[in-house]
């Protein structure tokens, strides 16, 4: 008696997603521009592991157990370096895999420190991955396009990722009016949260989070996680801030307040934002208020004078999530309107940011490194292009297509594919058993552009078939019957065997290319 084994059920992991060949080539060619328009600023490609030891990432780190959540870990059995302190195990270290190309890019600055050159400009694509919960265009791999500039404190590297960042949605497809690089100061927020007292590290970090998602949840899904927690969609909840309603309201009434810089008659700058801020709180510290609106004057006034001041607005909405900036954040939002799961107009949102962090590299060296960047995310301005109907979607016309007629004769379909090879066309032998039909139907699959045909009597008479299959559709069209169809071979012509790498260079508008 035989047992019978069942197949193993075929699914993707959530929060995953597979992508076809047109989807990786709208990729790369999103890629590419993006290259562009940072290699245009001076900046340089470095890439970094997939991995990285868990405490070098900064954010989370492993406990006894398991590291916490929000990144894919696992300790390394077999790693020469066992960790100190606290956290040991006896074991080899904890190793994450990243959740964004930030933390491993100043790990690699302050390894190398000596060799660069300071300021150090450069940029960096890859995946990331977030042990997060997935949910509608929310994933756990994702790929981000980084920039980043070490070693420069001045405003003026804060305004430059600014102003890149609009030339970089131009240069994608983005056009000017339907996107807007939104600027803020982590210590505006510092100043509220001062004058509400909220001193704990914790605590503030969960407010952090929870405004980082105004786009998405709106104003009352924030309220909710400032206060005691939120229950979503599918019925888990978040624990929230624990703040209380008066507390929430000071926080809901910052988010609502433009930062606006005006010249004062006497030359001097003052922010419409500390003036209300300053009614609203009497008690607040205007130390880091001093701070903020003096970056985010000279941020202003340099974009302004480089005429990107259409483009680069300050909003004091604005604060990200990560816990590692520390000055200027910046947003890149989206402004045209997409229908919802509803059908409700929404409007696209975030599809990037970043901001100074002058303290992350700093924890691998006994300095402060000053630090400013901007991150892209890809997939998600794929989304947006996909949405304006804009962009390089991937598609491409495929390999020419041999076809088989005489399975004895696999030799000399294979020399006719080698002689396009050597004149660089994309071609291949089709490599299944069945029949002409079949093979005309795989080849339109295959999206080729041409099928050779030679079979025994063409063999006979030294000459090849080729179907332009585009054409024929079209022609086939006014054709009315088979016999007509048969005598007429519509997008079809004959020509010399040793004129196919000619024939076929003409039919695909490329003129002849001969092997060097």
């Amino acid at each position: 008696m035989t047992t019978k084994i069942s197949p193993i059920k075929a699914r993707r992991p959530r929060g995953f997603s597979d992508r076809s060949g047109a989807e990786i080539r709208a990729n790369e060619a999103m890629i590419a521009r993006i290259r562009r328009v940072y290699e245009r600023y001076g900046f340089e490609p470095v890439e970094t592991p997939l991995i990285e030891y868990s405490d070098a990432l900064g954010k989370f780190l492993p406990d006894q157990d398991r590291p916490n959540e929000g990144v894919f870990s696992f300790q390394d059995e077999d790693g020469q370096e066992a960790r100190s302190g606290p956290a040991a195990t006896g074991k080899g270290e904890w190793l994450s895999l990243r959740y964004d190309l930030t933390a491993p890019l100043a790990r690699y600055v302050a390894e190398n420190y000596e060799r660069l050159p300071k300021p150090y400009r450069s940029y960096r694509w890859g995946w990331v991955l977030r042990n997060e919960k997935p949910g509608p265009g929310r994933f756990r791999q994702f790929m981000q396009f980084d920039a980043d500039t070490v070693g420069a404190s001045s405003p003026a590297a804060d305004a430059e990722m600014c102003m890149m960042a609009a030339d970089t949605m131009e240069e994608i497809g983005i056009p000017r009016g339907q996107y807007v690089i939104k600027v803020n100061s982590r210590k505006v927020l510092d100043g509220v949260m001062d004058a509400i007292r909220v001193q704990d590290a914790h605590q503030r970090l969960v407010i952090l989070r929870a405004i980082d998602k105004y786009d998405r949840l709106g104003i009352e899904g924030v309220r909710l996680l400032l206060g005691q927690g939120r229950k979503d969609e599918s019925g888990d909840f978040t624990k929230g801030a624990g703040l209380d309603a008066s507390q929430v309201d000071a926080l809901e009434q910052m988010l609502s307040f433009r930062v606006e810089v005006e010249t004062l008659a006497d030359g001097s700058e003052k922010s419409r934002l500390i003036g209300k801020l300053a009614r609203r709180f009497p008690d607040i510290t205007s130390k880091a208020f001093d701070a903020a609106l003096d970056e985010l004057g000279r941020i202003s006034r340099l974009v302004e004078a480089a005429g990107y001041d259409d483009r680069v607005v300050l909003d004091a909405s604005v604060v990200r999530g990560l816990e590692y900036y520390t000055g200027p954040v910046f947003e890149a939002d989206l402004t045209f309107e997409i229908k919802d799961d509803e059908g409700r107009p929404v409007r696209f949102g975030s599809v990037g940011g970043g901001g100074r962090y002058d303290g992350l590299i700093g924890r691998f060296m006994d300095e402060a490194i000053p630090a400013t960047g901007f991150s892209l995310g890809v997939s998600r301005l794929q989304a947006a292009l996909a949405a304006l109907g804009t962009g390089d979607h991937g598609e491409r016309a495929g390999p020419v297509v041999v076809l088989v007629m005489d399975r004895d004769r696999i030799g000399d379909y294979r020399a006719m594919v080698a002689a396009l090879h050597r004149a660089d066309v994309p071609a291949e032998v089709y490599l299944g058993e069945a029949g002409m039909r079949a093979q005309m139907k795989y080849a339109d699959r295959r999206n080729a552009p041409l099928a050779i045909i030679q079979g025994e009597d063409e063999k006979r008479r030294g000459v090849v078939q080729i179907k332009d299959l585009a054409l024929g559709k079209k022609l086939s069209a006014g054709v009315a019957d088979n016999k007509e169809w048969r005598e007429e071979r519509p997008g079809q012509e004959e020509v010399a065997e040793a004129d196919l790498v000619e024939a076929v260079n003409r039919l695909l508008g490329r003129g002849e290319r001969r092997p060097p």
